[in-house]
């Protein structure tokens, strides 16, 4: 799909390796003087526009977006850059520990009798 010469020159690279999330505050950010209808931003950022609901939604209930029907925004830039350096430091971590394996931790929580509990018998 081609796309716009203003989108090719604003974007320093095309990486399909992001999340859907970091790429609709990419186009948010770099657009943070308008609003966008949910049908504007999938087509910007070649997401299904059902995935870019659920999404936007999400980004809402944390503050990272506003909605006034049917437009979104960008939301607060100090909560978006909280959020991306907590997420460059999970990375970092992962990069260096590894990656957390979910199975195991709840394998090991299903192993481990709760504090209040004694003889296999709730206090």
């Amino acid at each position: 799909m081609p796309i716009d010469i203003e989108t090719f020159e604003r974007e320093s690279e095309f990486d399909t390796g992001r999340t859907h999330a970091e790429r609709i505050l990419s186009f948010l950010l770099s657009n943070d003087d308008k609003a966008f209808r949910r049908q504007e931003i999938a087509d910007a950022t070649d997401i299904e526009p059902n995935a870019v609901s659920a999404v936007l939604s999400r980004l809402k209930e944390r503050g990272l977006v506003r909605h006034k029907p049917p437009y979104w925004a960008v939301g607060d830039r100090d909560r978006i850059r909280s959020a991306v350096d907590l997420g460059r430091s999970l990375e970092a971590l992962n990069d260096q520990l590894g990656v957390e394996d979910m199975d195991a931790w709840r394998d090991a929580s299903a192993e481990t009798p709760h504090p209040n509990e004694r003889d296999g018998e709730a206090q």
